[in-house]
């Protein structure tokens, strides 16, 4: 079997050498190349823009405003279609774009682009939820947009007469009176910073439109949703629109959903010409982010520890226009109460729009702004109780085939023996030493997005087979595992086995590459493809060896029909067309339906443990020892399972102790990879632990179940409580960089 082993990935070498070919690198025969005019004002109405001095630089073929796209829808938007392509009549954040400016060459554009004058009449600019929802707020947008994605129940438009782009609740129960007979109530307010994703290349784009059809050449993470925005901007079929994405350098959710597409898209519509756009990390930056939160809650206690209510109240900023927003919020409201049995509830919360750049989904999508403040709830709440802060989660985590939210699928992992491998792998309930500190944290979100999935296994002439999926490779490693599973399936070595991606024209349908499904579904399409094509082979075997369909069967890439009669995959093929010519093709489904037809597809566990040490003299935090748990059902990779939990937790140890974008005023001051420091090889921690749980607990292929963000929700919160372990104080805001921790330990009232 392929699957099970650590198979290098497929893309290694031409990744190591420089040879793999990305978006970035795509180039199109008399393409132009595209600057973006950008905002100086973070809301403003636009009097004028002239393009006239700009137009004079030699290669300058055009400057595109938003009075240019007259014929045209002018925004998009995955849920709500707020956000214009290019603003109209207003501006809303610091760095929006304002015009688009085409040359030969991209020096020249972006000379042209410094040389387009626009003013403006400043309006009231709020940065901080808090001060989008007072009442004298300027009212950010005024009027009621189309929804886009209608497949979401959750989605709707933003609230008329408001800043809140979308509210969301779930309760049960009676949570005040639990409250009220409660042994222990424990109140804890947190803040979660505003983050940038990094992935190494920036968002870039190539677009061409000829004769009503439009090609584009995009780093997107969902290249059918992107088709779907485009084919409503330009009024076009499905069928109109090619939306292809090679590799990618990295997502972590960020190149979810249609980013630069659409600048591109209208570039090459109005010059008749290819026009490439190209963003470098500022303008990446000022593109998306992730939403910054104020987080509520309230845990009671009875006197045993068990949980008897909690209650969150949650705001995100989610920025100038919703992107993902709504769905972000949603999720963090089922996200942040932990994998705990609770039997009252109520959380609830809402999604503002403010002057600040659109923010977007991020590795995670709304668990690692909610667990921060549930988990480090529960550590204060285990200090209360005076009961250690292990067993108070053993007690009230939910257990295998328990279900901890009405009406959603059951929990499909042993959550007290992961936990176990935590605090045994940290050394947990050992003497605590002189400034350090150990802290975990448990989380379980509602992962694999909506189960819709195709694919397609076309097996050859020569014996070898070619998969073609929808989902986008972005370093993950989704080309080595299904290819993986297919040679498993088929019983051919995984050589034998091509994986192609991502085109809309060409490869099968994929609703979406994130929330960790591409392993448990699409490995699921890939799979029952396999099996389709080989019950397709066995008929053509049986008629080529002569027997009836119910004596014929596949092994190790035969067709077997008893001890004497066996033929290759190629000679069935071959004998059954004629020659050497002739496919077999199979095709794989999934969709809510079946196993699949409970929400969500799977629950992805995010178990986590750190052992840190606090400098007093500086408040320095080092990270001495990581340890992940990579709850996956069945590993298919586990390498690749041991990479992606690293990853993820590397990322959380970024949010937790250095990363942060910080407005000062209207105009963000870190919007470069200097100022804004993410994990380097110099601040892992000296021991790193990474477990694998195997249980064949997943809906997947061989019980497997999806894996990558996990590791990166409960990393704030361990964190944090291990800080406070080391200090003897709560933190009550990420990042805890040197400055913020030795403010911890130095506060002012007692300076």
């Amino acid at each position: 079997m392929s699957v099970g082993n650590s198979v290098p990935s497929v893309d290694a070498r031409v990744k190591t050498t420089g040879e793999a070919r990305y978006a970035l690198d795509a180039a199109v025969p008399g393409m132009l190349f595209a600057d973006i005019v950008r905002s100086t004002r973070a809301h403003a109405t636009i009097l004028d823009i002239d393009p006239s001095e700009a137009l004079t630089t030699p290669g300058v073929s055009a400057v595109i405003t938003a009075a240019d796209l007259d014929g045209l829808f002018p925004r998009f938007g995955h849920i709500i279609a707020d956000h214009p392509i290019l603003a109209i009549d207003r501006v809303r954040y610091y760095g929006e774009p304002v015009a688009l400016v085409l040359a030969d060459n991209r020096y020249a554009a972006a000379d042209a682009a410094d040389l387009v004058r626009v003013r403006y009449a400043d309006l009231p600019v709020v940065i901080e939820p808090e001060e989008a929802l007072a009442a004298e707020a300027p009212l950010l947008h005024d009027e009621d947009y189309s929804l886009g994605d209608r497949s979401f129940s959750e989605a709707q438009s933003a609230r008329p007469a408001t800043n809140v782009a979308h509210e969301a609740m779930l309760q049960w129960g009676d949570v005040e009176s639990a409250l009220e007979g409660a042994h222990v109530v424990v109140e804890t307010t947190t803040r979660y910073p505003m983050l940038y994703a990094y992935a190494m290349e920036p968002y870039n784009a190539i677009a061409s439109y000829d004769e009503g059809e439009l090609d584009v050449i995009s780093t997107a993470q969902h290249p059918f949703q992107v088709r779907e925005d485009l084919a409503r901007i330009f009024s076009l079929p499905l069928n109109g629109v090619r939306v292809r994405s090679p590799l990618l350098g990295g997502g972590y959710g960020s190149k979810s959903y249609t980013k630069v597409e659409p600048l591109a898209a209208v570039g090459a519509w109005i010059s008749g010409r290819p026009v490439k756009v190209a963003l470098d990390v500022e303008g990446a930056i000022h593109t998306t982010r992730a939403d910054s939160a104020l987080i509520w809650v309230r845990s009671g206690f009875d006197d045993k520890g068990t949980i008897v209510a909690r209650e969150f109240d949650i705001t995100l900023n989610t920025g100038a226009y919703a992107d993902n927003g709504t769905l972000v919020l949603t999720k963090c409201v089922h996200r942040c109460f932990g994998p705990y049995n609770i039997p009252n509830l109520r959380a609830s919360g809402r999604a503002v729009y403010t002057n600040t750049v659109p923010s977007s989904s991020y590795r995670g999508f709304g668990a690692p702004q909610g667990n921060l403040a549930g988990e480090v709830n529960m550590d204060q709440a285990a200090e209360r109780l005076g009961i250690d802060a292990a067993e108070l989660r053993r007690r009230n985590l939910v257990g295998p085939g328990e279900r901890h939210i009405p009406g959603k699928r059951a929990m499909d992992a042993d959550l007290r023996a992961d936990l176990e491998m935590v605090v045994k792998g940290l050394g947990w309930g050992g003497r605590p030493t002189a400034n350090h500190g150990i802290g975990f944290g448990c989380s379980a979100s509602d992962a694999g997005a909506f189960p819709v999935s195709t694919a397609q296994v076309r097996l050859f002439a020569d014996g070898s087979a070619l998969v073609l999926t929808g989902s986008t490779e972005m370093g993950q490693g989704s080309r080595t595992v299904l290819g993986q599973i297919a040679a498993t399936e088929l019983g051919i070595s995984v050589d034998r086995i091509r994986v192609k991606q991502s085109d809309t024209s060409l490869t099968p349908y994929e609703r979406t590459t994130g929330a960790s499904r591409t392993t448990t579904l699409t490995g699921l399409a890939v799979q029952r493809a396999c099996r389709d094509a080989l019950a397709k082979l066995v008929e053509m075997g049986a008629e080529v060896l002569d027997r009836d369909v119910e004596e014929v069967k596949t092994a190790e890439g035969d067709v077997v029909a008893g001890p004497d009669s066996r033929a290759s995959y190629e000679e069935v093929v071959q004998a059954w067309f004629g020659g050497r010519q002739g496919e077999v093709t199979g095709v794989g489904i999934v969709r809510r339906a079946g196993e699949l037809a409970e929400l969500p597809p799977f629950w992805e566990i995010g178990m986590v443990g750190v052992d840190v040490e606090v400098d007093p003299q500086t408040g320095v935090v080092t990270v001495h020892h990581l340890v992940t748990v990579g709850d996956v059902g069945y590993a298919i990779n586990p390498a690749m399972v041991e990479g992606q939990d690293l990853g993820a937790a590397t990322q959380g140890l970024g949010a937790a102790l250095s990363e942060e974008l910080i407005y000062d005023g209207p105009q963000l001051v870190n919007p470069n990879m200097v100022e804004y420091r993410v994990p380097r090889m110099g601040d892992m921690p000296a021991r790193i632990d990474t477990f694998i749980a195997e249980r064949g607990d997943g809906v997947g292929p061989f019980g497997a179940k999806g894996g990558g963000e996990g590791s990166l929700n409960p990393v704030g919160g361990a964190v944090a409580s291990a800080i406070a372990r080391a200090t003897g104080r709560w933190p009550t805001r990420l990042p805890l960089n040197s400055s913020a921790v030795w403010e911890l330990l130095n506060p002012p009232d007692e300076a």
